[in-house]
């Protein structure tokens, strides 16, 4: 079946779609029990934050290639240029779904416009979505009805700033579920880990010329994870960046192949994936503190 394609870049666009009113042009909480038209098999590109918890509906959601069945209790989040299928295992009224939704243009010039960015979780697919125990299901509820008074509220010079802050206050505390998800699924976190540092090293085992650098992304789809998540769970399990984990293995690769041979430096950097030696040469002195020839040097004079 051939689905409607919704561009969603403004709240209006949102509410006309479910038959739900207006009250703010940049923001809105949502209850779609309160919708009075059905919406189904539709294709959603986002031009908007929004983030949904789910209560009851059966529900599937596509991003990408991959198909995610929303459950009960969980928080999946949209950024805008995220484009999402939606389908329906049944057509609902008023399907169980809260959350909130709002316009870039609503925090631009706040604290909350300068801190979005680390709010990895709006990158993140829909098979990583957060599941809430019910004190946290409570709290989003809470966050959610505070917003919705203050939009309901007459709008004065307050207004703008209230809402970014609360948006934020609700921001965070997901923030800090999903730090409490990492740690719980800890066990399968680090399986995935100690993959990412196989797959590392396998990378630079071939004795194939390879074509660029890995990328934090190449890792990332080979656990069918998004960079951003697997991004975060590697930094909450080892400390460490992905990418800080990529770059020290290179440069060790790098130490062994400047210690047992004589070959020029440029063709160790093409063989490690570098089109440029300098960037190489950049890399290597960074972590080390000494470019390649250097510590070659300091290595024959020992």
């Amino acid at each position: 079946m051939e689905k409607n394609i919704v561009n969603l870049d403004s709240i209006d666009a949102y509410n006309k779609l479910y038959g739900l009113t207006t009250l703010h042009p940049l923001v809105t909480v949502i209850d779609l029990k309160e919708a009075k038209q059905v919406v189904n098999n539709i294709r959603i590109k986002y031009g908007v934050y929004a983030l949904f918890l789910k209560n009851g509906v059966e529900c599937s959601l596509r991003y990408g290639r991959k198909h995610y069945d929303y459950q009960e209790g969980t928080v999946v989040s949209f950024s805008p240029g995220q484009v999402i299928d939606v389908e329906m295992k049944r057509e609902v009224l008023a399907p169980d779904v809260v959350g909130l939704m709002f316009h870039p243009d609503l925090i631009y010039g706040t604290p909350l416009g300068d801190k979005i960015g680390e709010f990895g979780f709006f990158d993140y697919s829909q098979m990583e979505a957060l599941h809430l125990s019910q004190d946290e299901r409570n709290i989003f509820l809470d966050c959610l009805d505070k917003i919705r008074k203050e939009l309901e509220h007459p709008v004065d010079h307050h207004s703008a700033a209230l809402l970014s802050a609360n948006i934020q206050l609700l921001l965070e505390y997901l923030h800090r579920f999903y730090d409490r998800q990492f740690i719980v699924r800890h066990k399968v976190n680090s399986d995935i880990v100690k993959r990412f540092e196989r797959e590392l090293k396998a990378y630079f085992e071939s004795e194939e010329r390879r074509d660029a650098v890995p990328s934090v992304a190449y890792f990332a789809d080979l656990v069918s994870l998004t960079p951003g998540y697997f991004g975060d769970l590697v930094k909450k399990e080892t400390g460490n960046t992905a990418q800080e984990m990529i770059s020290r293995h290179i440069v060790a690769v790098a130490k062994q192949r400047l210690a047992a041979s004589a070959e020029d430096i440029s063709v160790i950097a093409y063989d490690l994936g570098f089109q440029y030696p300098q960037h190489f040469t950049r890399l290597f002195k960074r972590l080390t503190g000494e470019s390649p020839r250097q510590y070659r040097e300091h290595l024959s004079l020992n």
